[in-house]
């Protein structure tokens, strides 16, 4: 099975590089199963109803969220509505929606995708991720009822998301970092079979500070003031991720494969 996960769609540049894209990579590259982060998809942070429609229209199977999950209030009600919107697993007890579903595949090949939070450096304390990845992967085995299993790790520290990835190595087909917008380097195959990536980057323009137009960021960081809100930048987009092949059989990775597409991080295509 192939998936192609993408990172944080990051406002209106990220919104039209998806629209634009993404059906005819999915032909191009004959995947199987689309995975994206859209939770800054919205003037860059949180989601609408409409721009979660957009993105599935444009072809992606399954959208997961963040800690920006319901900075958009309608969200709150429309997750419960689509089922293809997956919020952390480890957000509030009460929070709408959930945290980790099965899909089909156009072939009925069955893929769990889940989220979690981090709680390194994160502005608030969530739930402990590890337990709560723990439990859903426990009851879902890989290779079993499910021939693929997703989860998108969404926090700050670089330390985190590799424990995750070797929390769950051989457990899981691909763990894969959300959050902090900044592609990595490291896509690899870990001892016991699951694919892994720090950080997928986002899908966004990259003349930019992580997505925002550079001006405000600059103004707070050299004067240390407040003048303006964040805007997200608005030049062409990059649409950043990562590829996974699997083994049917046994779920786990066959093969890896970091995505830069279009944009100012342009790779040649898999």
């Amino acid at each position: 099975m192939k998936i192609l996960f993408l990172g944080d769609v990051m406002g209106r540049a990220g919104r039209d590089a998806i629209v634009a894209n993404l059906k005819q990579m999915r032909s191009d590259w004959r995947i199987d199963f689309v995975v994206v982060n859209a939770e800054n998809a919205s003037n860059g942070a949180g989601l609408t109803e409409q721009h979660a429609k957009l993105i599935l229209e444009a072809g992606a199977d399954c959208v997961t969220l963040g800690d920006h999950a319901f900075d958009k209030k309608d969200m709150l009600s429309y997750i419960e509505q689509d089922t293809r919107i997956i919020r952390p697993l480890n957000f509030a007890k009460n929070a709408p929606g959930r945290g980790a579903r099965i899909f089909s595949d156009t072939r009925g090949r069955k893929i769990l995708v889940a989220q979690v939070l981090g709680q390194v450096f994160m502005k608030r304390a969530f739930d402990d991720p590890f337990s709560a990845v723990d439990q859903v992967l426990r009851n879902h085995p890989l290779g079993g009822q499910v021939q693929a299993i997703v989860l998108d790790v969404h926090c700050e520290a670089t330390s985190e998301k590799m424990a995750m990835g070797h929390f769950c190595d051989g457990r899981a087909s691909l763990v894969v970092g959300t959050h902090t917008h900044v592609p990595t380097g490291d896509a690899m195959i870990l001892s016991k079979g699951t694919g892994y990536q720090t950080d997928a980057g986002m899908c966004g323009d990259y003349n930019s500070v992580i997505g925002m137009d550079p001006a405000e960021p600059l103004r707070r960081f050299v004067t240390g003031m407040t003048k303006n809100r964040f805007e997200p930048a608005m030049g062409p987009a990059t649409l950043s991720g990562v590829l996974l092949e699997t083994d049917d059989k046994t779920g786990k990775a066959v093969a890896i494969q970091m995505i830069r597409h279009g944009g100012k991080l342009e790779q040649s295509a898999p």
